[in-house]
């Protein structure tokens, strides 16, 4: 089931593609979080305070390899103090490695991605680890069983082709000119929940480096993450990316990121 979650800042993007500065946001979700215009209750009902929401602070910086053997031990010296790790990217280079962690301690794992990109090249920019890559690394690892993909629109050839190659019963891709607000993902077991902040429409979530209009609404996310649980599935790790603060307006994507923060904290709470 699922522990007590714990937040783990990874100011990391070495692995972006196009333009950097998603390194520079976990303290600032870290600070919307906690954010005294709102309040330390999730929508569902479950008060956030530090008796039930660790923090592990944020990793020193590496580089390369480095960098991916340190996010993947501390998410699995968290694991093994029975925490649930929540993640603040960074871009999402960062989920590869810490999936190597959970997996390890949760072996029929599903994952929940929303993103505007399905992130699946095999490589990009003749990088095998870029931040458009960590999907495919994932599933050539066997480190889940099953990935369901929301909010997608701008799938191409190669990354249809990666999808049919991993196989139709892995990979769900669900495109936003087909979303119907009552999708249900029907999930079960352990399952890690992974937000690009890009997978919300631009409206919602200025403050990243790939806007992609035609997203979901904040209200279609948190209804997402709430309906998790529905099925029996639980969540046991979930990671947020891809904000970048250089590009933010009055910190409305930090404030964004710091609700969808809470209520996959109160769903892993709801788990445990």
């Amino acid at each position: 089931m699922s522990g007590r979650p714990v937040l783990l800042g990874i100011p990391w993007d070495e692995n972006s593609s196009y333009r950097r500065g998603a390194a520079a946001a976990p303290p600032l979700i870290r600070e919307a979080f906690h954010a005294e215009s709102s309040n330390a209750w999730a929508e569902t009902g479950i008060e956030l305070t530090a008796d039930n929401v660790g923090d592990a602070g944020d990793l020193e910086p590496a580089s390369g390899a480095a960098m991916r053997e340190r996010i993947e031990s501390a998410v699995a010296s968290e694991l093994a103090r029975g925490r649930a790790p929540l993640s603040l990217g960074g871009d999402h280079a960062v989920t590869y490695p810490i999936l190597r962690a959970v997996a390890r301690t949760h072996p029929r794992l599903s994952i929940l991605h929303i993103d505007a990109h399905p992130d699946l090249y095999d490589e990009f920019q003749g990088n095998r680890f870029s931040h458009a890559c960590p999907f495919a690394r994932i599933l050539e690892e066997g480190l889940a069983q099953r990935l369901v993909q929301l909010g997608l629109r701008t799938v191409n050839r190669h990354q249809r082709e990666q999808a049919a190659r991993f196989g139709s019963g892995v990979v769900e891709m669900v495109e936003m000119r087909h979303w119907r607000d009552d999708f249900d993902p029907r999930l079960d077991g352990p399952v890690y929940v992974t937000v690009d902040l890009d997978g919300l429409d631009p409206a919602f979530a200025p403050g990243v480096s790939h806007r992609e209009p035609g997203g979901l609404t904040t209200r279609q996310v948190l209804d997402l993450i709430h309906r998790v649980g529905s099925s029996g599935a639980f969540v046991v790790g979930a990671d947020v990316v891809e904000y970048n603060p250089s590009q933010d307006v009055a910190g409305l994507t930090a404030m964004v990121a710091g609700r969808i923060v809470k209520e996959l904290a109160a769903q892993m709470l709801a788990g445990g």
